[in-house]
């Protein structure tokens, strides 16, 4: 059997353990099953969509980008909004709704339009892959979103800012799932998501506004502490131990009678400590659990030959 179906029956087959470099589950027992996991449902995945003026069917429609013509299907529009709203995500959870093959499917054909790129990791124990957009792909999002009067724009993004963060990003989309799910249930309407990444740049703009507009200076933030508090209230941001705290990922939405709310998540992993888990907690953010507590590739494996890191492009061929 050759290397590539190897690695195909391996990828194609998320629930097989890896014979080596095993995820120890939180706990420290090497139990044999793992959590379920939360897909990101069609519901969940719409919710991103809202503001894309992009193919909502079935059937691929040809959508224009500079100079490039490229078909796209409503799945497949789903998948980019997914991956781009939370700048990476496991491809097991782009698992299409009711089942299907998401290697020789949505995620090939993403591929092979240059849209996405995946990046075969290991992960809780299993192999899998790290799905990204590329700059193409974000720009088939960002040319083609428009936001209703008085909304702010759903960001996407591309490529991974932090590698060493990709064992947390790549569990948010789970996180937002799980929310959304409970969200629509009661009957509100998913209006974006933002991540800490958006909250986090607006408050270092705050700070630094001072600076941009004087010659020289030490380029500190000079805010006040009444100032900083005045800034979190009006973003809804808490403060812990004179810390703004910011959320993994806001959920903002409407409740059915159309008042506007939001919930912050947090996903807390294995390196979170005793004084940061407190931090969250104190937040009120709605904190999650990771099931793994570290990403690895398979350079990181003891024993065996390494994780091809171009083995996925090369299956989906």
């Amino acid at each position: 059997m050759s290397r590539d179906r190897d690695a195909r029956a391996i990828l194609d087959h998320p629930s097989r353990p890896a014979s080596a470099g095993r995820e120890m589950p939180r706990g420290g027992r090497s139990g044999g099953t793992t959590r379920p996991r939360a897909r990101v449902t069609d519901n969940a995945r719409d919710a991103l969509t809202q503001q894309l003026t992009l193919p909502r069917s079935a059937e691929r429609e040809m959508v224009q980008v500079g100079s490039r013509s490229i078909a796209l299907r409503g799945s497949e529009v789903r998948t980019l909004a997914v991956v781009g709203a939370f700048r990476v995500a496991d491809a097991r959870d782009l698992e299409p709704q009711g089942g299907g093959d998401r290697w020789h499917g949505d995620l090939e054909h993403l591929r092979r339009e240059g849209l996405v790129a995946l990046t075969p990791q290991l992960l809780d124990g299993q192999r899998t892959a790290l799905v990204t957009l590329t700059r193409l792909g974000r720009e088939v999002l960002e040319s083609n979103r428009q936001p209703g009067l008085g909304e702010r724009p759903q960001i996407f993004y591309a490529g991974l800012a932090k590698p060493r963060e990709a064992t947390h990003d790549a569990q948010l989309s789970r996180v937002y799932a799980e929310a959304a799910e409970r969200l629509q249930e009661r009957g509100c309407r998913i209006r974006r998501v933002v991540m800490d990444y958006e909250l986090k740049r607006d408050y270092q703009r705050f700070l630094q506004e001072r600076n941009r507009f004087s010659g020289g200076g030490s380029g500190r933030p000079n805010r006040s502490q009444d100032e900083v508090r005045s800034w979190a209230v009006e973003h809804g941001l808490p403060i812990v131990e004179e810390r703004v705290q910011f959320p993994d990922v806001r959920v903002e939405y409407e409740h059915s009678d159309g008042r506007p709310d939001r919930e912050d998540l947090e996903l807390a992993t294995g390196h979170y400590n005793s004084r940061q888990m407190a931090a969250k907690r104190a937040s009120g953010f709605n904190v999650h659990r990771s099931v793994a507590s570290q990403l690895r590739t398979g350079k990181a494996r003891r024993g065996g030959s390494p994780f091809d890191s171009h083995v996925a492009e090369r299956v989906l061929r």
